[in-house]
């Protein structure tokens, strides 16, 4: 059983803040608030009984004093990231009730136009940047918006709102190293009820006492009674001064409890009903009203007043959810890619070059390095960010001497922690800035795919179009270098499969450069794997050398006998495949895809109807590929025109080994590709 006692928390150095001097207005203020949470949650369950809202749904009742107490410090340029149990967040912040049940109605008028429900309030006006329903997920983006204010120079604050559960996940602690080091402007608000979902704290955390684990990355943390608005008031307003004047992250743990169950699937066989009996007593609103009594503030009419207000409202606000259209089935597609965003928030491209000068030969990672330091140079929202990108040069030395060209605030070292910065990454795009994350290899890109599937790749359509994410993200990947199965990985397909995502494959130096620019002027999340075998090639950049598509493939060689579909290094095997081949009298067409999102199914369809034959080669596994996907489309598109089955030249389904022969006898080679063309050509 849950303690009921608290006893808040302070050293010598952080004593008791102030407490709360009670005027009648402000009372009133504090008490209407929390009641207007009170009565939503009564009515979402109402609702909920009828049927009007479905899914999961988590509760605020008994939390009412945090978001009360917390919020009205909050100036309207400040931002709230809160959790999935976030309305009574939302309607302390200024959204409506009615775009609040509306939203859970699944109507268009709600506040992401039905499209987020009970888990992902959004209104970007407000900066209510969102409920997370991922444990712990809004902590780094909190980090990356209060950077990005920082960086910007803005006196505006981020409260980050998580649970106990949260404190248990790596970007718990990944943020708050961060916010640390960065000593960005952030009041992370610990909404400790005890339970994590359905296990107590005690049986979860070795030390439950959560300040403590904030005060282990120096940043201020005291616990405070989350059930007294006073008390929640007065520590909030010290922590919010301090962070206003400079003093960086501050943390309160809100010591709570929830009344009703986690969700309305829950059936609450953790806890026992005398426990809930004991901490009603604890009640924040009947609490706050004898507090009122006792220091004549409110009377019983007042109260009565207050309450029918507050049901008028709320019978507003269902009747408003009630008479609001759905969204048009017609609709389902949008906000998957941004729609109409004002050119001024991405990166503005610049003028096409003239043809003046002479071409030049330049590397792959000179090629990439121009094209961040360019972008960097015209634009000062453009930062690079990621682990050893600075005083390192980049794993690859792909940004070698940026750091000295651009400095700290541009060139950001990160602490090996991918989805932590790739997190802070996204919430710096969300908040007016232009980062290109670096992950080292693809490989690590795994710790991070949290955040790029769950954030980047959703929030603009979960948020109803409330919040894009314009982010580059950057990743070596590829095999053939014998460092076994952990550093060899080839998942771009993975990431191609993502709704909202654009992935890029570039293999030559112009495109390695152009599609750079490219990617940072687009308004949405843009993922570049670069082959690390590329890194050391040369290549020739044109004099007007510029941004260049990022949704069309390239026919690198024209033929008439088989088309070779791949991308990347693979790109430059098969064009010597070709070579062989036409030795042969084999006459081979080369397609670089460039792009796996989106695939260019025009320039894939129109060279197969030419040669009627299509080999498609993949460093990946065959299973699950994007060779598997383009074989697809052709079948569904170019049957007709096939005088062959498709081909697909894959990765053997093994681990990349060590071994250099069998390494590379587990990949494509130009031997392997010319083999799989012939055979193609004469079965």
């Amino acid at each position: 059983m849950t303690q009921v006692l608290l006893h808040e928390t302070h050293t010598e150095h952080h004593p008791p803040p102030a407490p709360v001097t009670l005027d009648r207005d402000h009372a009133h203020r504090l008490l209407l608030d929390m009641v207007r949470i009170r009565r939503l949650e009564e009515k979402c369950v109402e609702m909920y009984g009828h049927g009007k809202i479905r899914g999961f749904m988590h509760l605020y009742d008994g939390e009412e004093a945090i978001a009360v107490g917390v919020l009205q410090f909050l100036t309207p340029d400040d931002t709230v990231v809160s959790t999935y149990r976030e309305h009574g967040h939302a309607l302390a912040r200024g959204m409506s009730a009615g775009a609040i049940l509306a939203e859970m109605f699944g109507k268009v008028d709600g506040c992401a136009r039905g499209r987020g429900g009970s888990m992902h309030l959004f209104d970007a006006d407000l900066k209510f940047a969102g409920g997370n329903a991922i444990v712990g997920g809004g902590l780094p983006l909190a980090v990356g918006i209060a950077f990005a204010d920082k960086l910007q120079q803005r006196n505006r604050i981020t409260v980050c709102f998580f649970g106990d559960g949260a404190v248990a996940e790596g970007e718990f602690h990944e943020a708050l190293n961060l916010a640390a080091l960065w000593q960005v402007p952030v009041l992370f608000v610990c909404e400790n009820n005890q339970y994590c979902m359905g296990t107590a704290l005690e049986y979860s955390q070795s030390e439950p006492e959560i300040w403590k684990k904030a005060a282990a990355y120096r940043i201020p943390a005291r616990r405070v009674d989350g059930m007294d608005v006073l008390a929640v008031e007065a520590a909030t307003r010290e922590a919010v001064q301090a962070i206003r004047a400079g003093a960086g992250p501050q943390f309160l743990e809100m010591f709570c409890y929830r009344f009703r169950a986690h969700s309305m699937f829950d059936a609450e066989l953790y806890r026992s009903k005398s426990e809930v009996q004991e901490w009603r007593k604890r009640d924040p609103i009947p609490r706050l009203i004898q507090q009122l009594r006792d220091q004549d503030l409110i009377t019983d009419d007042e109260i009565a007043a207050m309450e029918a207000q507050v049901k008028a409202e709320m019978d507003e606000a269902v009747a408003f959810a009630e008479a609001s259209p759905l969204e048009p089935v017609e609709d389902l597609l949008r906000f998957v890619y941004s729609e109409e965003v004002d050119p001024t928030q991405v990166y503005q491209l610049p003028p096409s070059a003239g043809a003046d000068g002479e071409p030049r030969e330049v590397t792959y990672r000179e090629a990439v390095r121009e094209a961040m330091s360019a972008a960097m140079r015209r634009e000062p929202r453009v930062v690079l960010m990621g682990a050893d990108v600075g005083r390192y040069g980049g794993c690859f030395a792909v940004s070698k001497g940026m750091l000295e060209e651009f400095g700290p605030r541009r060139v950001i070292d990160t602490p090996l922690s991918e989805s932590g910065y790739t997190g802070a990454g996204i919430g710096m795009a969300m908040n007016g800035m232009l980062p290109i994350v670096e992950i080292m290899t693809v490989n690590f890109s795994l710790l991070a795919a949290d955040q790029i599937i769950n954030t980047a790749a959703s929030i603009l359509h979960m948020s109803g179009g409330h919040y894009n994410v314009p982010v580059v993200i950057r990743m070596g990947t590829g095999g053939g270098k014998r460092l076994a199965a952990q550093h060899s990985h080839s998942w771009e397909s993975w990431y191609a499969r993502v709704p909202g995502l654009k992935v890029l494959v570039p293999a030559t130096v112009e495109d390695a450069r152009g599609m750079l620019e490219t990617a940072l002027a687009d308004p949405d999340p843009v993922l570049i794997f670069e082959n690390t075998l590329l890194y050391n090639m040369k290549g020739t950049l044109p004099a007007n050398a510029g941004p260049v598509p990022i949704d069309r493939a390239a026919v690198r060689r024209v033929g008439s006998d088989v088309t070779i579909i791949t991308y990347g290094l693979n790109v430059f095997k098969a064009l010597q495949a070709a070579d062989l081949l036409a030795a042969e009298g084999i006459d081979a067409e080369v397609i670089d895809l460039r792009s796996l999102r989106p695939l260019d199914d025009t320039t894939i369809m129109a060279s197969v109807a030419k040669t009627h034959r299509a080999l498609i080669v993949d460093e990946d596994w065959r299973t699950g590929s994007i060779a598997g996907e383009i074989s697809a489309r052709i079948m569904e598109q170019a049957f007709y025109d096939l005088d062959a089955p498709v081909a697909r030249l894959c990765a053997a389904e093994v681990g990349l080994p060590y071994a250099g022969h069998l390494e590379d006898a587990a990949i494509p080679q130009v031997e392997t590709i010319a083999a799989a063309a012939r055979k193609l050509v004469n079965p």
